[in-house]
């Protein structure tokens, strides 16, 4: 099933290191692409700026990073479909963790609720990352959905089903957009880009069962 991706549409995909992110949106925009519809992917600035300098970023430096993956982003939709391989809540994340500072939310999340679907990774691959170091980046990244009230679907599974996790996630959310629009229930602060759908990846569920692994931990 191919599915209806308007002009402009941002697909967001985020997660911790080493939970697939970087392949699963290499594999979306090749198969976007494959279905004859305008895509591009917009990589991890994070990611290429910490192999360019060989260093982990500063406070200013994450700053300049989230501005420009925002940057890039917008730039992207203006030709068609984006991927997004991650988006400057990454940044924001890392700040917040690393130097205790919350200050690059507010404009990450601002950029983030134009975004039409967000796809977030679970915890479910093998990982050289430390478990603390994921997690913590996981449970940001979830509050800052909470907070700002931004749907999202977790994506779980291993090579192919991963893929067609993700692939089902946008599928049923295009369809859920065509659905409201047809009714007249969209309006312009409105989100019906989000995916009920099984395998653990509603939200409010996972978020639950997060918690709950949370809270039981010694």
């Amino acid at each position: 099933m191919t599915p209806d991706l308007p002009a402009g549409c941002v697909i967001a995909l985020l997660g911790a290191h080493g939970t697939g992110k970087t392949k699963l949106a290499n594999a979306l925009a090749a198969r976007i692409l494959q279905r004859g519809i305008v895509a591009t992917l917009v990589a991890d600035v994070s990611h290429e700026w910490r192999v360019r300098e060989r260093r982990s970023p500063n406070a200013v430096e994450l700053a300049a990073i989230a501005r420009e993956q925002t940057r890039l982003i917008a730039s992207a939709a203006e030709q068609g479909v984006v991927v997004a391989d991650t988006t400057a809540l990454t940044p924001a994340v890392h700040n917040d963790i690393l130097f205790n500072d919350d200050a690059l939310y507010a404009n990450a999340l601002t950029a983030h609720r134009g975004y039409a679907i967000t796809l977030l990774m679970a915890l479910d691959l093998p990982s050289s990352i430390e478990e603390e170091q994921r997690d913590r980046v996981d449970a940001s990244l979830r509050a800052a959905f909470a907070r700002s009230g931004t749907p999202y679907s977790v994506i779980h599974g291993r090579g192919s089903e991963r893929l067609a996790n993700a692939w089902n996630a946008i599928n049923a959310s295009a369809e859920a957009a065509g659905n409201a629009s047809s009714r007249g229930r969209i309006g312009g602060d409105q989100r019906p880009w989000f995916w009920p759908c099984d395998k653990c990846s509603d939200p409010a569920c996972e978020h639950r069962l997060f918690s709950d692994l949370v809270a039981r931990r010694p």
